[in-house]
């Protein structure tokens, strides 16, 4: 299991970056104003208002804004505020060493997968999956309750009281979760951040990916031979496909169902209104009799 990271306490500092795409600085209100509701203070991040093409500034700007909150004894936590593309871009440059030795909470989900695959390999550190800041105006009640698992070392249990779940291969399996956004996980392969599946709960969810290239994506993870030696499967959301579930189930099927391992779809983690926050790098348990999945806290 990876390092716990130290939880926050109100009134806390947190830091505010883009590592990926460019922000629209004017939106940012709404994300302070549900930190100010966490009662955080926060740092913002010169990456907020940098401009390079299509990214938040350039590499080595997005790069000195991550390590400057990191080397920062007030800042607790560092939220991405913003996925689209670039975090992979200066993956390769980041000091491992000094987040190892200034632990603290990483949030961020989409295209930040690719960094969260990277910290827990180089850092060894717990890593959160979360809504981005600046969805904070589209994000319902139960999605923004998640951020509370960082105040309070708390279990994080999902049951079909969240969404209904569909068990596609039966089974109960401990381990880590890693993953999360399909496309960026993929993107990992043949790199020295190529995610790491032997014994781990893999978590995929992703947007905008029709079905054909959805199948593409599993075909080129099972090719790398990244299915073969899972614990267990997290199917998170998939949105914007352009087919109905039905499809996405059928895929699904096809792919994980005769792997030996529990298999669950269904989980509300991604780009959607609900998307619940959860730890990567702790151990969880996923019983896909039960249709539950616990995971241990994140935080210390």
């Amino acid at each position: 299991m990876k390092n716990t990271v130290p939880r926050l306490v109100k009134g806390d500092t947190v830091g505010l970056v883009a590592l990926s795409s460019l922000v629209e600085p004017e939106k940012l209100g709404e994300a302070l104003a549900f930190l100010d509701e966490l009662d955080l203070r926060y740092k913002i991040g010169d990456t907020i208002n940098a401009k390079h093409d299509y990214l938040a500034g350039s590499d080595e700007e997005r790069l000195a804004d991550f390590h400057a909150m990191v080397k920062d004894p007030e800042v607790k936590a560092i939220f991405c505020v913003k996925g689209g593309y670039g975090s992979a871009r200066i993956a390769g440059k980041i000091d491992y060493d000094l987040l190892a030795e200034n632990p603290k909470i990483f949030w961020g989900f989409s295209d930040l997968t690719y960094l969260h695959g990277a910290i827990h390999e180089f850092a060894d550190l717990v890593t959160f999956h979360g809504p981005m800041l600046m969805a904070a105006s589209k994000m319902d009640d139960i999605s923004k309750k998640m951020f509370l698992q960082l105040f309070t070392p708390m279990e994080v249990q999902y049951t079909e009281m969240l969404s209904p779940l569909t068990a596609i291969a039966p089974g109960v399996a401990r381990g880590q979760i890693v993953g999360g956004n399909l496309r960026r996980l993929v993107s990992t392969l043949g790199t020295k951040f190529e995610v790491r599946t032997e014994s781990k709960i893999l978590l995929i969810e992703d947007i905008a990916e029709s079905i054909p290239r959805i199948d593409s994506m599993l075909q080129q993870l099972k090719q790398a031979r990244k299915l073969e030696q899972l614990a267990g499967v997290i199917i998170g959301s998939f949105t914007q496909t352009g087919a109905d579930e039905a499809a996405l189930l059928t895929l699904m099927t096809e792919y994980f169902a005769e792997l030996g391992v529990p298999v669950v779809a269904g989980f509300k983690i991604g780009h959607e209104t609900t998307n619940i926050a959860i730890p990567l790098g702790v151990d969880a348990i996923l019983d896909a009799q039960e249709k539950v999945l616990r995971i241990l806290p994140g935080v210390h």
